[in-house]
């Protein structure tokens, strides 16, 4: 377990605390364990000999329902969280459904954190999305632009849920000198990832597409938008693997961008799916569809001045997701 170190005062709060290696019989509790990043952070403990990793699906324990929740914690005694559940969608549908992005990550957010504040959970890692920056942020985008500028309106309710959810961890080191810390992940991919036509993101989406066009036989795939904008991707396994040393290295108030520090057009995203599923047909661009951000690279020198870097090439990513949706289409969310 971690220790408290007098000597260590995180900026801006009051906090003092000294990370360590996590104790493999640490109760850790991965809130939203069957969706794409809390999966693989599963996988990532399973692998360190973990034993006593909690969990819950959805139909155990809505997130949502404040009273569950409380009585969930009372329950289990967690000594670790890692907030990973949300709400979450592609362009489409949190332009479609802004309400119940921002409402049910909300109510997520409150009521796994004020449960874990009165359980006196030790240390929580809140993770967020690198759509919490301004859409016109300098690139890299750095932590400190965060509330700097307007954000995309295409899933700016996304995105003030969770801000909320950063500003609650900032706000519960301040006021209750707990250690608790923040990860924003940019645009992550792989296994368990979700393929649906109406609720992915757009390199799920791609795989999706292009292994039916080749299963089809179609002659061409019409992607949306421009095919300009710029993306960095992270792939999932790696995702696991900065939460774990964060966990074990860093604290502070500030939010830690987690990527690759590269990025690649949305052009060159669609080449390297349309290798990875061998299709041979002709691409097209439906420059009626929004193409969202133009540029979305993170600054990740924060994280990588900690000694880790992402270690999963793009190209060997998107081959390994490919192969993943092909083992598991029957059980895959599409």
């Amino acid at each position: 377990m971690s220790v408290r170190n007098p000597s260590t005062v995180g900026a801006g709060d009051n906090v003092t605390f000294s990370p360590s290696p996590l104790n493999p019989t640490t109760r850790i509790y991965i809130a939203g364990h069957r969706g794409l990043v809390g999966s693989a952070i599963v996988r990532a403990l399973e692998k360190r000999n973990f034993t006593n990793i909690i969990s819950a699906t959805s139909s155990e324990l809505d997130l949502r329902d404040r009273t569950a929740v409380s009585d969930f914690f009372v329950q289990t005694k967690p000594e670790y969280v890692v907030l990973a559940a949300a709400k979450v969608g592609g362009i489409l549908a949190n332009n479609t459904f802004p309400a119940d992005f921002l409402s049910q990550n909300l109510q997520i957010q409150l009521n796994v954190m004020d449960a874990a504040l009165d359980s006196q959970v030790e240390r929580l890692l809140f993770l967020g999305s690198s759509c919490i920056y301004p859409k016109f942020a300098a690139q890299p985008i750095r932590e400190s632009e965060l509330l700097t500028g307007h954000l995309e309106p295409t899933n700016d309710a996304y995105a003030i849920a969770k801000i909320a959810g950063i500003m609650q961890v900032q706000a519960i080191r301040r006021q209750h000198e707990l250690p608790w810390i923040s990860a924003m992940p940019t645009n992550l991919y792989g296994p368990n990832d979700n393929f649906s036509a109406a609720g992915s993101h757009v390199l799920p989406a791609m795989i999706r597409r292009y292994e039916e066009a080749r299963l089809n036989g179609s002659a061409v795939v019409t992607n949306w938008g421009t095919g300009t904008p710029r993306r960095e991707f992270l792939h999932v396994d790696d995702m696991a693997e900065a939460c774990i040393h964060l966990l074990e290295t860093y604290d502070g108030p500030d939010q830690v961008n987690v990527g690759t520090g590269t990025d690649v057009s949305i052009k060159e995203l669609a080449s390297l799916v349309a290798d990875a599923v061998g299709y041979r047909g002709a691409m097209e661009w439906d420059v009626t569809k929004p193409d969202g951000t133009p540029q979305k690279l993170l600054d990740v020198s924060k994280l990588t001045g900690t000694g880790w870097t992402a270690q999963i090439p793009l190209e060997d990513g998107v081959v390994d997701t490919v192969k993943w949706f092909r083992d598991h289409i029957s059980v895959a969310r599409r």
